[in-house]
């Protein structure tokens, strides 16, 4: 069980540098929108390549920091009965829908969207767009993005085994959203 857990925090530790990464590329879009917006309004200015930029921005901070924000136990989660349950049957919910939903469709979408990202990286795929971007950059980051969630999944799956056997003591207090 040591093994495992040195290799869950190493998963995690890997998701966390790239969540700050993901971070950064919130302030990135957000200074390259405002400046857009300044350009196009203020000097009638304007580039289809800086939308799009905006776009790869975004896709980046979801498919990078989707790891992340499971990692923080900040995800989004069907919340009818969850904040009714005891510490112990969250974890074991929590681990059942990692093992049963998560990494199926983690691994599935992962999977099935590298022939996409190869597809555009073979042809030299460009926007439509006039003055777009080229496209394989930002569809790679979709079997990235998935290949950090089947990972992160595999760590949450160890450290809710080793709660249940008694190896790691977890934070089960859960928040609801605010409504």
């Amino acid at each position: 069980m040591r093994a495992l857990l040195r290799l869950s925090k190493a998963i995690d530790t890997l998701n966390q540098k790239i969540g700050v990464i993901a971070i950064w590329l919130v302030l990135i879009a957000c200074v390259i929108s405002a400046g857009n917006a300044l350009m196009r309004y203020g000097f009638n200015l304007s580039s289809n390549a800086w939308l799009e930029i905006q776009w790869y921005l975004f896709a980046g901070m979801v498919m990078l920091g989707g790891a992340y924000t499971l990692e923080l136990n900040e995800h989004v989660r069907v919340d009818v009965l969850y904040s009714r349950y005891s510490g112990r049957t969250r974890v074991w919910v929590d681990l059942l829908g990692a093992i049963f939903f998560l990494l199926p469709m983690s691994v599935m979408i992962g999977w099935m969207s590298w022939p996409l990202f190869i597809n555009s990286y073979d042809i030299g795929e460009i926007s439509g767009n006039a003055g777009g971007l080229i496209r394989w950059p930002v569809k790679i980051l979709i079997p990235l993005g998935f290949l950090l969630l089947t990972l992160q999944g595999v760590s949450e799956i160890i450290k809710r085994i080793a709660n249940l056997t008694g190896h790691l003591q977890l934070d089960s207090r859960y928040e609801r959203p605010l409504q």
